[in-house]
C-alpha cells in the first residue's frame, strides 16, 4: 500500500507540476533563439492561476457535453500520466497499463474535445474539430505500429515492462529498429501535441488553427483545465519517448529513496533537453499547409512499418 501511495504522489505530482514548466521552457527557448526576452518560465502557472479564479462564459445553445469535457479531458490526461512511469525505480499502481490502453485513453479525451467544439455550433470550432479528426486518423496507425513493435521486442504491452526492458538495451538509438521507431514517434508527438510543423500553438489566426480552434469557446476555469490537460499530455508523450529511447536507470547503482531521487533528476534533465530541442526546431521550422500533413503522417507510418519489418526479418 505504501508503494502505491508513493507512486501516486510522485507520478501525479511530478507530471502535473512539471507540465506547465515544460511549456515555459519551450517558449523561453523560442524567444531567446529569436533574440527576444520572452515570457517568464513560470508564465503558464500565472495564467492557470488567473484563469482558475475567473468564471467561465457558456453559450446558451451548448449542452452538458461542453460543460463536462474539460473534466473528462483532464481525467484522461492524468490517467495517461499514471500509465507512463517517469521512472522504472517506482512500480506502477497496476499491471494493466499497456500501450493500447494509453493510446485509446488519450483518444477518448480527443473525442470529447471534438464533440465539445461541435456542440456550440461555432464555425471555427467545427473547423478545428474536423481538422483534428483528420490528423488523428492519419497519425493513429503510426503510433500503434511504433509502440506495438517495441512491445513485441519487449514481449509485453505493459509500458512499465517496455521501459524496464529498454534499460537493458545499450544505446538504443544506434540500432536500426529503435532509430526508425524513434523518428516515427517524434512525428507522432508533433501531431498529438499540436506542435509545429503540424499546428502552431501560438497562432492568433483562426483560419490556421487546429487544437486552439476547439478551445475558442472556453473561458475561465474550463479553459484552465483544457490548457493544463494539453500540457500534461505533452509531457506524457515526451516521457514516453525519452524513457524508452534514452534509458537512464541502468546508470543508477543504488536502490531505495536515493535511487528514486537520482532517477527523477535524470528524468528531469532529459525532459529539459527535449523541451530545448523542441523550441530550437520550432523556431527553424515552418507550419505545414493542411494538405501537406498527410505526407508527414505517411512518412511516420513508413518509418514505423520499416522498423516493424526490420524486427521480424533481422530480429532488430
Amino acid at each position: 500500500m505504501s508503494d502505491m501511495i508513493l507512486f501516486f504522489i510522485v507520478q501525479t505530482g511530478f507530471v502535473i507540476l512539471a507540465a506547465p514548466l515544460v511549456n515555459g521552457i519551450i517558449k523561453k527557448i523560442k524567444a531567446l533563439t529569436q533574440k527576444r526576452t520572452g515570457a517568464p518560465l513560470l508564465q503558464m502557472y500565472y495564467d492557470l492561476f488567473k484563469l482558475f479564479k475567473k468564471t467561465g462564459v457558456v453559450s446558451d445553445v451548448s449542452s452538458w457535453i461542453f460543460r463536462v469535457t474539460p473534466y473528462i479531458v483532464l481525467a484522461t490526461a492524468v490517467a495517461a500520466a499514471l500509465i507512463v512511469p517517469v521512472s522504472t525505480q517506482i512500480k506502477p499502481l497496476w499491471n494493466t497499463g499497456d500501450v493500447i490502453l494509453l493510446v485509446y485513453i488519450l483518444a477518448l479525451g480527443r473525442f470529447f474535445m471534438m464533440l465539445a467544439a461541435l456542440d456550440t455550433g461555432s464555425t471555427f470550432g467545427g473547423m478545428g474539430a474536423s481538422r483534428e479528426a483528420m490528423i488523428s486518423a492519419l497519425i493513429e496507425p503510426s503510433i500503434l505500429v511504433s509502440l506495438i513493435t517495441v512491445a513485441l521486442i519487449a514481449k509485453s504491452t505493459s509500458v512499465f515492462a517496455m521501459m524496464t526492458f529498454m534499460q537493458t538495451v545499450h544505446n538504443p538509438l544506434i540500432h536500426p529498429v529503435y532509430l526508425l521507431i524513434f523518428f516515427a514517434l517524434v512525428i507522432v508527438i508533433m501531431a498529438e501535441t499540436a506542435r509545429i510543423p503540424v499546428d502552431d500553438p501560438a497562432t492568433h489566426l483562426e483560419l490556421t488553427m487546429v487544437h486552439e480552434a476547439m478551445l475558442l469557446e472556453y473561458s475561465g476555469r474550463s479553459l484552465a483545465l483544457m490548457e493544463l490537460a494539453a500540457a500534461i499530455k505533452q509531457l506524457v508523450f515526451i516521457t514516453l519517448l525519452v524513457n524508452l529511447f534514452l534509458p537512464h536507470d541502468q546508470l543508477i547503482g543504488s536502490s531505495g529513496v536515493t535511487a528514486i531521487a537520482i532517477s527523477l533528476l535524470l528524468y528531469l534533465a532529459k525532459v529539459v533537453m527535449a523541451a530545448v530541442l523542441i523550441g530550437i526546431v520550432e523556431v527553424n521550422t515552418v507550419k505545414l499547409r493542411l494538405f501537406s500533413i498527410p505526407n508527414l503522417a505517411a512518412l511516420s507510418f513508413i518509418l514505423s512499418f520499416i522498423g516493424f519489418l526490420q524486427f521480424f526479418v533481422f530480429g532488430g
